[in-house]
């Protein structure tokens, strides 16, 4: 037996080129879509992990400078450390301590307080230029309190290179930018316990 097929019936069983061009096109738009969202969730990712990293780092050192010496020796005596150099890997003694930075130092690159690392935060190097590898720059300062001069003012800021060069083609003094960990805390002269 055979069927007689009429072509009206074969158009309603199959899809015609304008249906299967629209069908694609459907489907391209929304791939796109799915690719820049895609694209978008990689570079959130790449910030917060950048974020995490420069926090960290700056902990890290901010717990070096904490762990010098400022305090008062039993018999009433200043004791500070003025010669650890925390810019190289591992500390030396031919540095400032904790001897009040230079201003600008934040901005700036200066020797004795800056260091930099690697994307995984080794130190790769210190000085005023970039070495190479350097994925972050990690600079301090150290104030006196002019009210009280045995109360020192720590600041640590961790940027990456990139960012950095962001904030120098902006001008002026640097300040924190997105992304940058900045750190400030307190340490006031105490008495020496034996």
């Amino acid at each position: 037996m055979h069927l007689a097929t009429s072509p009206a019936s074969l158009r309603e069983t199959g899809f015609t080129l304008l249906e299967v061009l629209i069908a694609l096109l459907v489907v391209a738009s929304v791939a796109m879509g799915v690719a820049q969202l895609f694209a978008l969730t990689m570079i959130a990712t790449e910030n917060s992990r950048h974020e995490t990293s420069s926090t960290t780092l700056a902990v890290q050192k901010m717990e070096e400078l904490r762990g010098l010496t400022w305090s008062f020796a039993p018999g009433g005596g200043a004791l500070s450390d003025v010669s650890t150099n925390l810019s190289t890997d591992p500390a030396t003694t031919a540095g400032p301590g904790l001897s009040v930075s230079p201003a600008g130092t934040l901005s700036t690159s200066t020797s004795g307080y800056v260091d930099y690392l690697d994307g995984r935060g080794r130190w790769v190097g210190t000085g005023t230029g970039l070495p190479p590898g350097v994925v972050y720059i990690r600079r301090w300062s150290i104030e006196a309190l002019q009210s009280d001069p045995d109360t020192l003012v720590f600041q640590v800021l961790v940027t990456t290179v990139r960012r950095d060069r962001e904030a120098a083609a902006a001008g002026g003094n640097r300040q924190r930018r997105r992304g940058d960990a900045l750190l400030t805390t307190f340490r006031t002269r105490k008495a020496a316990h034996s």
